[in-house]
């Protein structure tokens, strides 16, 4: 079985490097967002890569973890694991919510979301070196998209099969919902 895994915003697979599995991990590597389109959308071309005729399972962390509930409407995964991240919109922190209402992240330039690494440190909840390295090699216009996707995201249903893992540092999108269902 494959462990298909999709990494937090401007991540990419190395956040997984010490993540020590059964399962043969296989990263989802993003792709790049048509104009304007949603987070169901994306996940469904996104899910192209997995191989269907095998079982598997998803492993998604922060907006990666979006992407993974999506995944796991459309294809039913043997199981589902959402590392500091929310399942549904109503989840997300208020301050998101208030935000999306506004939307003015549209007007915004790509530049704006290059965090200074003491921000993005706070804000991820580690002072880990990867994450200079990682803040380094994000697609700032990736990363713009996915903030304002997230924005507009409506997910109303729990997914079957989920294991929930929230830390207490992550102020991105960790939820206080409970841990384990």
């Amino acid at each position: 079985m494959k462990a298909y895994c999709i990494s937090g915003l401007g991540a990419d697979q190395r956040v997984y490097d010490s993540l020590d599995l059964k399962y043969e991990k296989v990263p989802l590597n993003w792709i790049k967002p048509h104009k304007n389109e949603s987070l169901k959308s994306y996940a469904m071309r996104l899910s192209q890569n997995i191989d269907k005729d095998e079982k598997f399972i998803i492993i998604g962390v922060s907006f990666g973890g979006l992407i993974a509930v999506e995944i796991s409407k459309i294809l039913k995964p043997e199981f589902t694991v959402l590392i500091s991240t929310v399942e549904k919109s109503s989840e997300l922190p208020i301050h998101y919510r208030l935000i999306s209402k506004i939307n003015f992240i549209k007007f915004l330039h790509p530049k704006f979301f290059n965090l200074p690494f003491i921000i993005a440190s706070f804000l991820f909840g580690t002072k880990n070196p990867l994450l200079k390295d990682i803040l380094k090699d994000s697609d700032l216009s990736f990363t713009k998209w996915a903030i304002n996707s997230l924005l507009k995201w409506k997910s109303k249903e729990n997914i079957e099969n989920t294991l929930r893992i929230n830390g207490t540092s992550d102020l991105i999108l960790s939820s206080k919902n409970q841990i384990f269902k």
